[in-house]
């Protein structure tokens, strides 16, 4: 299906699209968008509203808060993608694997992967992080931890439909191994939904990672995060909006990009 196609039908997603890029070039190279350092303190400056010398003002103690936000993206949205990958590579992979095969493993998996979905995902980010600390392993650890059951689950429920097709007696009868079927023909059939769960997931772990760094259990300052950017900025909100202003905003926005992009996932070319 071609990038026209989906444009043609869902211009939403080119906006969300557009968004994307420029989040992704954030990402990517961030000292090409802010020239001025993230951390370089400057009493003399604290404070200033924005300017076009700081075009997001600086901070209390004279950052560039521009340079921040678009630091700080690397960061947020760095942790927060590589988190899900490793969990949508793990829990997807023990799904998969767990709903073809069945058996005891399947059902203690699966009582496992119950048993961590029962909390919360931002107390038990928050339990984890608080137990092992703040910093940014930690920080990968608990997103990790919170979304594979989610993952699993996914992968688990594809892989039993999936079993269950003629397809998959057809393979064994033509003398295919299990490993052999399940990586030509189980595999490509549970991928996209594991993706999907991705693409669904992400605008949700990214509201955990802002707020356990706004409790200031995400990454050590001064590294720039957007939660933490949000905590620093609440002290001084009546006199300083712009400190929170931005960071809500970038935060906003990176969320709708994805979350446009998972709703034409999931409506399909042919919706409107």
């Amino acid at each position: 299906m071609s990038f026209a196609r989906w444009h043609r039908i869902t211009p939403g997603l080119a906006f969300g699209l557009v968004l994307l890029a420029a989040f992704a070039a954030m990402v990517a190279v961030p000292g090409l968008i802010a020239h001025q350092s993230p951390i370089a303190i400057e009493p003399a400056r604290a404070l200033q509203p924005p300017s076009g010398a700081h075009w997001f003002g600086t901070d209390d103690v004279g950052r560039d808060v521009f340079a921040r936000v678009i630091h700080g993206a690397r960061v947020t949205l760095g942790l927060v993608a590589g988190s899900l990958l490793i969990a949508a590579v793990l829990g997807g992979g023990l799904g998969l694997v767990a709903g073809y095969l069945g058996g005891i493993a399947d059902l203690a998996a699966g009582r496992l992967a119950d048993m961590v979905l029962t909390f919360p995902p931002v107390i038990a980010g928050v339990v984890i992080t608080g137990v092992l600390g703040p910093g940014a392993g930690n920080l990968v650890l608990a997103l990790s931890v919170v979304y594979l059951p989610t993952f699993f689950r996914i992968a688990r429920s594809g892989a039993i439909a999936e079993a269950a097709r003629p397809y998959v007696e057809a393979g064994r009868a033509c003398g295919s191994s299990e490993l052999a079927i399940l990586r030509r023909h189980i595999l490509p059939n549970v991928l996209p939904l594991v993706v999907l769960q991705y693409v669904i997931l992400f605008p949700l772990a990214l509201q955990i990672e802002a707020a356990l760094g706004f409790l200031g259990l995400g990454v050590a300052p001064p590294t720039p995060d957007w939660g933490a950017i949000l905590e620093q900025g609440k002290n001084f909100i009546l006199v300083a909006w712009w400190l929170s202003l931005w960071p809500g905003l970038f935060l906003l926005a990176s969320a709708v990009a994805v979350g446009m992009l998972g709703r034409a996932l999931q409506s399909g070319p042919g919706s409107g």
